[in-house]
């Protein structure tokens, strides 16, 4: 920036969240920090920048903030919402609160309920005014956060909120704002998904149905947009409130093939970090295939009993590492144990190590029409574990739809047979896929996008 402040983002892809850092070149303001803080820190030294602030634009519901753990080790100042009662020292911020990071950089708090109650948003400023707004969970790129994550019974009330918000924020500022939000790049905390990369305060003005939207037409296009939420989130909020324990990423306990046997004997959870081609291929009997290539924290947090025990399997111990980084960011510290290399190594004995059938949407076209390919079973059942909103788009005429979170505990009312299970991409299906083999279904993988379906051959029902 001309201005001599900038601005670096802090990507947390796997979480579709985004923390920011903006520094003047001596100092440095954190703005909603994830809780795996080292990379903060270290991104401060290579910029020359000493962290002397951090914000919270909102209690977190998605993760868990790192705030108190890199103010405890740089002594930076902590800010966020008064109306927010925490169980730690912060400075507390109300509407129109000044904060000044340095002589050449303030920011100025600016309620904007929607998302949360006490939502603020903060706008940066240097030495010409206003350069951009850090807002959370408000103003979104082409969106705005989500109402409902305090109890569908104020989803209402705060997007009315929300939709005045978002006003107040483009009235203050002008249209050259930069737009800075924490969610929206394929978090569960966005009210729908994102548009683009980058915004400005303009942009957002010919876009963002909350600014293009009269009130009650916002008010139910946002609540008719949202759907299932990561269960574990019930859990974020507590634990930010609370302030959550330093992390701990040292290694886990190894198992060795006949602890690993033990564990899936008792019905532990035992998660195979390896993508799904690989997991297809060959896996342990009873493992939960749940890809470091795709959302698998908070898939995890989603579908695993809260506070169970949860052994890792990678090919490397830089998989169970990364896996570990993933896992704390949403509250799950204590990994009972891990194990690295292939499935015939993790093995007891040879009749552990499984394979798994897969097809693609072309496969499944044939099989309906009674031309099973060679080698796969007869489809008794078509099962569909996309969310709700995917469901009501589109799907196979005549499947069965259990959305994945449900799955565990509604296996039961999966017809007989060999299951066909597909999800928009293939990521869910394999989950899926895994959730029902251990609980002995014969499963096929339908390993592809569902937008091939329709010109496969396959017989869709589109809503409307």
């Amino acid at each position: 920036m001309e201005s001599g402040i900038d601005v670096w983002v802090i990507e947390t892809s796997s979480l579709g969240d985004r923390s920011y850092l903006a520094t003047d070149g001596e100092v440095a303001l954190v703005v909603d920090p994830q809780r795996d803080v080292d990379r903060i820190i270290a991104l401060a030294g290579r910029l020359g920048a000493r962290i002397t602030h951090v914000v919270e634009t909102h209690i977190h519901n998605d993760y868990v903030s790192g705030g108190l753990e890199l103010c405890r080790l740089t002594g930076a100042t902590y800010a966020m919402a008064a109306a927010d009662h925490v169980a730690f020292q912060r400075t507390p911020l109300s509407d129109g609160d000044l904060l000044g990071v340095s002589p050449r950089m303030r920011v100025r708090a600016v309620a904007t309920p929607g998302h949360t109650f006490h939502h603020l948003a903060y706008v940066l400023e240097g030495p010409d005014g206003a350069e951009g707004v850090f807002t959370g969970g408000s103003l979104l790129f082409g969106t705005t956060g989500r109402t409902d994550l305090l109890g569908r019974e104020h989803a209402e009330t705060l997007a009315r909120h929300q939709h005045a918000s978002a006003h107040r924020l483009v009235d203050l500022l002008p249209e050259g704002s930069r737009v800075w939000p924490t969610h929206g790049f394929g978090s569960f905390c966005s009210a729908a998904p994102a548009e683009g990369d980058a915004s400005t305060v303009g942009r957002e003005k010919r876009r963002n149905p909350a600014l293009r939207l009269a009130a009650d037409e916002f008010v139910t296009h946002t609540l008719a947009s949202l759907d299932a939420y990561p269960a574990y989130y019930a859990h974020m909020g507590v634990t930010n409130l609370s302030g959550p324990e330093p992390v701990d990423l040292r290694a886990p306990a190894v198992a060795d093939p006949p602890q690993l046997r033990r564990r899936l004997a008792a019905g532990e959870w035992v998660v195979d970090l390896r993508n799904r081609k690989a997991y297809v291929r060959a896996h342990l009997a009873g493992t939960v295939s749940l890809a470091l290539d795709g959302p698998m924290a908070t898939w995890l947090g989603w579908l695993i009993d809260w506070g169970a025990p949860l052994t890792l399997l990678g090919q490397s111990a830089d998989e169970v590492a990364r896996a570990q980084r993933e896992l704390v960011r949403i509250g799950i510290d204590r990994i009972a144990a891990a194990a690295t290399g292939t499935p015939e190594r993790m093995a007891a004995e040879p009749g552990q190590v499984r394979s798994m059938d897969t097809a693609d949407f072309a496969d499944l076209a044939a099989a309906l029409e009674g031309r099973v390919p060679d080698g796969l079973p007869d489809p008794g059942a078509v099962l569909d574990v996309r969310l709700g909103r995917e469901w009501d788009d589109s799907h196979v005429t005549g499947a069965v739809h259990i959305p994945l979170p449900e799955l565990a505990r509604r296996v039961d009312e999966v017809p007989e047979g060999a299951v066909w299970v597909h999800c928009g991409s293939g990521y869910r299906a394999t989950v899926a896929a895994s959730l029902l083999a251990r609980a002995g279904r014969r499963v096929v993988v339908v390993d592809d996008d569902f937008a091939a379906a329709a010109k496969q051959g396959v017989p869709v029902t589109i809503a409307g």
